[in-house]
């Protein structure tokens, strides 16, 4: 049976690129991130758990997190892990799901491998070494582990590597391991090449690694930090090996558009909004709580429609508040945030409209990608 009609694909049609559902419908990806149910066991959360949801992860996915998601307009999840302690020398988060909860959801998800602890949130761990064998080892057992499961789900879209990996630049809190690659030796070839060589055997070991348990279903690799430091070296070495290219970015509508395309045009590959939100930002979550610009998630959609290379945007929205991200779409007792969650609704609405639209006069039969 060909690929399209059991999992998800991407494919240029006319102008613009898709996804592709397994109906063969074009699908643009409208996702929401970070879904962990904890906040509702807060003190200050009292009983709503067990009252509402029978301490049942099964029903609080099922009854409450899918309509929600479908109510405001949403047609994926996309990373569901989320930030859970943010403080000097330590940042974690919550567990992934298993695929039993992305069942549960009953919605076309993507999902993040535990690749490398290269993260630019990552503070603890030191930086490891991709040329030695240990890595191939690792790698398969996580395909071995995860993708194997995942294989047969035709709702799985494709899985995420690195949360923004530190390929080139540091964050405040993990300068002390430093970078991946030296940017300074990327000041003559020779450096240049040795970056290529190192970033080329991290996405072939980890392409083989998957392909030898799921033939399918779509790679979008590392989720590039795209306001820091990324050398061109690290995109041309990746794009054999990924069928989208994927993107955090939390910079100006205008701006989030702009890079997309210049990453897009570069490569010649389709581009993901894998991460992004339009953001006030709070004191520490003692004095207030971070909240979203009205009007940004609009602005970001509508940016997005003028970038033909760009298949989605997820979603930095968080499905639940917490004392750590401080932000999210419902608060600690189980209530939606007015106002965020009315604007998302509306403009997820005009987007599917558009999208419906754009579809309607795109031709199957360009160039596809499924590596």
């Amino acid at each position: 049976m060909p690929r399209g009609e059991r999992f998800f694909s991407v494919q240029r049609r006319g102008s613009r690129w898709w996804l592709i559902a397994p109906d063969g419908q074009p699908f643009w990806s409208i996702g929401l991130n970070h879904i962990d149910s904890a906040t509702l066991r807060y003190a200050e959360s009292g009983d709503v758990w067990r009252r509402t949801y029978r301490n049942s992860m099964e029903a609080w996915l099922s009854e409450r997190v899918r309509p929600d998601l479908l109510d405001w307009g949403f047609n994926t999840v996309g990373w569901v892990q989320d930030g859970v302690t943010r403080a000097d020398g330590i940042t974690r988060h919550s567990r992934n799901f298993t695929p039993e909860e992305y069942r549960w959801l009953g919605l076309p998800y993507c999902h993040l491998l535990p690749i490398a602890q290269t993260h630019q949130w990552e503070c603890q761990t030191r930086n490891p070494d991709f040329a030695g064998a240990w890595f191939e080892e690792w790698c398969d057992y996580v395909a071995r582990d995860q993708c194997a499961r995942f294989a047969d789900d035709p709702n799985c879209v494709g899985y995420f590597y690195v949360d923004c990996p530190t390929w080139a630049h540091t964050c405040e809190a993990n300068r002390w391991k430093g970078p991946l690659f030296d940017p300074e030796r990327l000041a003559n070839p020779d450096g240049r090449r040795e970056l290529h060589d190192l970033a080329d055997r991290y996405y072939r070991v980890v392409h083989e690694a998957i392909r030898r348990y799921d033939p399918d279903h779509l790679i979008f690799g590392d989720r590039y930090e795209a306001r820091s430091a990324l050398p061109e070296e690290v995109l041309r070495a990746a794009a054999p090996y990924v069928d989208v290219l994927s993107f955090q970015h939390f910079g100006p509508a205008e701006q989030i558009a702009a890079d997309l395309r210049r990453f897009a045009e570069g490569t010649g590959k389709p581009v993901l909004l894998a991460d992004s939100a339009q953001l006030v930002r709070a004191q520490p979550h003692r004095s207030g709580w971070t909240r979203h610009v009205p009007g940004g998630y609009a602005a970001t959609l509508a940016a997005l429609r003028g970038v033909p290379s760009c298949v989605g945007f997820h979603f930095c929205g968080a499905y639940l508040r917490n004392r750590a991200r401080r932000w999210g779409l419902r608060d600690l007792a189980d209530t939606p945030i007015a106002g965020t969650v009315e604007e998302v609704r509306r403009e997820n609405e005009r987007m599917h409209r558009w999208a419906t639209d754009e579809a309607a006069t795109a031709r199957p039969g360009g160039q596809g990608a499924g590596g």
